[in-house]
């Protein structure tokens, strides 16, 4: 019994070891547009022991512009906005879904709908899972930007748009605010409450959402929007670890600005510059993201700029204090995400034509040396299979 004893435990370690490392590696889906040599959706390997994309793509799903990637919450199914608009190959704004093979993570088609609107920007899956929120940015004025909603069934498949909703520019800037553009659309930690960020109007609008009403499950919230400077450009809004604080991108402006939030309401605390050069052509503030331990806050800013600024996010009121300022080694940083492992950084660069892999400190949240920079054409989104 002892001779066998040993080889079993020796067989067990090794299956745990095993496991183990086939828990470093991950897939990495990569949205791209589509107007130069991209095809679409690419489906990679990431290896997070060594920071490594894989040098061929596991599968390209060809998709016009599908420039934002929404995966459920079971990672069953993949939401697609496809960002198209007037003047394009296909001048309609669509929203595509996906199955998810469990094992081999293959992509396979369900179905695709109208997002009623142009160039629709970002999406995001109610805490239910029961609807998406899309974010129409509409690049022409005439038409403005619109938030929209579709119902989501349990096999992943869309149903057409139930209801939409536009807003009132601010016209402070007279070419880049005419109209309404929703740059993203995020829903807050307990699902109650619905906010779209609308850089045309210089407001993040408030909902609240009722997944019991079919047809009409967002109404504006009390009060129903909250005013940021004027000519500054709300983005993207994300909420810290545990809710009680919001962070916003104002890419206008190229700021951050830091809110206190409580039921529905923005209070904000603190805005942080992205930048000090006085030129527009060096504000583009992008993407952001908390860490996963929700100890640090990463935000890109494009234009001539082209960094990438981590902040320490404080454990009381979850203010921001400045730690780094890099450089993304490459041109327009329209996407970025933190690897599973939290080890490494990976930054889509649209205009420079790559995926740059940055090493990444967990313990400090400071950025280390560039460890890949892979080639595709204009990246847009970057998202984790695990």
């Amino acid at each position: 019994m002892k001779r066998l004893l040993i080889p079993l435990l020796l067989i067990g370690a090794l299956g745990l070891i095993a496991q183990h490392a086939a828990a470093t590696e991950y897939d990495l889906l990569v949205g791209t547009y589509t107007q130069g040599g991209s095809e679409g959706i690419y489906r990679y390997r990431f290896d997070s022991n060594k920071g490594r994309i894989s040098s061929q793509p596991l599968q390209v799903v060809k998709s016009p512009n599908p420039s934002w990637l929404t995966l459920s919450r079971d990672r069953k199914h993949l939401f697609v906005v496809n960002e198209n608009g007037p003047g394009q190959a296909d001048p309609v704004g669509r929203v595509s879904s996906f199955a998810i093979a469990p094992k081999t993570h293959e992509l396979s088609p369900i179905n695709q709908v109208q997002s009623l609107g142009d160039e629709p920007t970002y999406s995001s899956l109610s805490k239910d899972q029961t609807y998406l929120f899309v974010a129409n940015y509409a690049v022409k004025p005439e038409l403005g930007g619109s938030l929209v909603v579709l119902p989501v069934a349990a096999d992943g498949k869309l149903s057409a748009v139930v209801q939409q909703e536009n807003h009132e520019a601010s016209h402070v800037n007279p070419e880049r605010q005419a109209s309404s553009h929703v740059h993203s659309v995020v829903s807050s930690k307990d699902g109650r409450y619905v906010f779209a960020c609308d850089l045309g109007a210089d407001k993040v609008f408030v909902y609240r959402f009722d997944p019991l009403n079919k047809t009409h499950p967002l109404t504006p919230a009390n009060p129903p929007a909250v005013a940021l400077p004027p000519g500054s450009g709300p983005r993207h809004l994300v909420f810290g670890a545990n809710g009680k604080q919001a962070y916003l991108t104002l890419e206008m402006s190229a700021q951050v600005a830091v809110f206190d939030y409580q039921g529905g309401n923005l209070v904000q605390r603190q805005v942080m510059a992205l930048t000090d050069a006085p030129d527009t052509v060096a504000k583009a503030g992008g993407a952001i993201h908390v860490s996963a331990d929700g100890r640090f806050l990463y935000v890109s800013n494009r234009g001539t700029a082209n960094e990438l600024l981590a902040f320490a996010i404080a454990p009381g009121n979850g203010q921001l204090k400045p730690l780094q300022r890099r450089s993304v080694e490459g041109d327009h940083p329209r996407e970025f995400s933190l690897d599973p492992s939290g080890k490494f950084v990976l930054i889509a660069n649209q205009k420079s034509n790559e995926i740059t892999v940055l090493k990444r400190d967990p313990r400090t949240g400071l950025l280390g040396k560039t460890v890949q920079k892979l080639a595709i054409d204009s990246p847009s989104d970057l998202k984790f299979i695990y």
